[in-house]
């Protein structure tokens, strides 16, 4: 069995997922430094992840209904990621902004894969800006 390897396409990743850690890794300092649950090291995984996920989708399948399912999959699934870390009492919920937020970087993962870097950058500052400022808004 012969193995291909493209050195220049390990190195294409490996340059698209790093973009993907730096543009999480915002969302990943704020949440560690305000919460208790996800943080430094769950955002950053979840949007590599899924830049990843969608990587090997558009690579593996042909066509935009096999990617459209792919991408259909990461969102589902951080969706089931984000859940755990909603905590419900008797006086509320509360982890639903990380929940969103991890769902957020599912989504600057995608962007990434796509080479869409206009969306992710934007995804990464207006969820950062909401994680640092919007408690200043907040009714206590």
């Amino acid at each position: 069995m012969e193995i291909d390897i493209d050195f220049a396409e390990i190195l294409r990743h490996l340059i698209l997922l790093g973009i993907t850690f730096l543009l999480a890794l915002p969302l990943a300092l704020n949440r560690e430094h305000s919460s208790d649950g996800a943080g430094l090291r769950t955002f950053p995984l979840v949007a590599i992840a899924s830049c990843a996920f969608m990587l090997v989708g558009m690579s593996v399948y042909s066509g935009s209904d096999a990617e459209a399912r792919v991408m259909y999959g990461i969102i589902t699934g951080m969706g089931f990621i984000g859940g755990g870390s909603i905590i419900k009492t008797d006086s509320g919920a509360s982890g639903t902004a990380t929940a969103a937020g991890i769902w957020l970087t599912g989504a600057i993962g995608i962007s990434v894969a796509y080479s869409r870097y206009e969306i992710a950058i934007v995804l990464s500052l207006v969820g950062f800006l909401i994680f640092q400022f919007s408690n200043l808004l907040k009714r206590s």
